[in-house]
C-alpha cells in the first residue's frame, strides 16, 4: 500500500509540474512622444525645440523575437515577422507561445526584416505587399514608415517621409535592439520624441530609399525603445 501511494505522489506530482499549460507571454507596445500616448486624431506633439509634429502614418517591423534568461537565449519565436502600425491597436500586442514556462530577464528583437526573407521575395501574413511595406525585390522591404506634418518659426506646413528600408551592403538600416526587463514587465515603449528631438528636420525631412541617412536614423530609431 505505502508504495502504491508514494507512485500515485510521483505521479500527482509529475502531472503538476510537467503537464501544466504553459503561460503564454503577452507584449504590449506603447508608442508615446516625450512619455505622452500617441493616439488617434491627436492634433499635434511638440518637440523640445519648439517643432510641432503630427502624425499621418506609423508603421515598423519586429522581427526575430528571443527571450533571454542570463544572455542564454530561452525562447526564440518562430517566422517571427510582426508589422506594426499605431493606427492598428490589435496590432500593438505580441503574443509569443512558448512550448514551456520559462524564465527570462531580457527581450531581444529586430527593427526591420532580415535580407534572408528580403532575398526570398515578397510573402504573406504581415509581409503580404499590401500592407504598404514593400518597394521592389531589389529595395526589398521597408523596415520602418513613418510619415506627417511639421512646422516651426522657420518652416511652416511641411512634410516628413521617412521610409527607411532595404537590405543590401552598405545600406543594411536592421537593427538590433535588446532590453532588460524586471518584475515580469514586457511594456515595450517607443519614445518618438526622443527621435525628432535628435533630428534636424530643416535638413533632412525625405528619404524614400536606402542610403546612408536611413542607417542612421534607423540607429537613432532603436536608440529610443525601452522598457516601461
Amino acid at each position: 500500500m505505502k508504495k502504491i501511494f508514494l507512485s500515485f505522489s510521483f505521479l500527482l506530482f509529475y502531472m503538476l509540474v510537467y503537464c501544466q499549460k504553459p503561460e503564454n507571454i503577452n507584449i504590449t507596445l506603447e508608442i508615446v512622444f516625450n512619455n505622452d500616448n500617441i493616439v488617434l486624431d491627436d492634433p499635434v506633439y511638440q518637440t523640445d525645440n519648439g517643432t510641432s509634429i503630427k502624425f499621418e502614418t506609423l508603421k515598423f517591423y519586429i522581427s526575430q523575437i528571443q527571450l533571454l534568461k542570463n544572455d542564454k537565449v530561452v525562447f526564440a519565436e518562430q517566422n517571427s515577422y510582426h508589422l506594426i502600425d499605431i493606427f492598428d491597436p490589435a496590432s500593438l500586442n505580441i503574443l509569443l507561445t512558448p512550448q514551456q514556462n520559462i524564465n527570462f530577464n531580457k527581450i531581444k528583437f529586430s527593427l526591420g526584416v532580415d535580407s534572408v526573407t528580403n532575398v526570398s521575395g515578397a510573402m504573406g501574413g504581415d509581409l503580404d505587399p499590401t500592407k504598404g511595406m514593400y518597394w521592389t525585390w531589389q529595395s526589398g522591404y521597408i523596415n520602418f514608415k513613418m510619415e506627417g506634418r511639421w512646422a516651426n518659426k522657420h518652416n511652416l506646413k511641411n512634410e516628413f517621409e521617412f521610409h527607411l528600408g532595404g537590405y543590401q551592403y552598405p545600406y543594411n538600416p536592421v537593427q538590433t535592439v535588446e532590453l532588460t526587463t524586471t518584475d515580469n514587465n514586457w511594456n515595450i515603449v517607443l519614445d518618438l520624441g526622443q527621435f525628432f528631438n535628435a533630428v534636424n528636420l530643416d535638413r533632412q525631412k525625405s528619404i524614400m530609399s536606402p542610403c546612408a541617412d536611413a542607417v542612421l536614423l534607423s540607429r537613432q530609431v532603436a536608440k529610443c525603445f525601452r522598457i516601461r
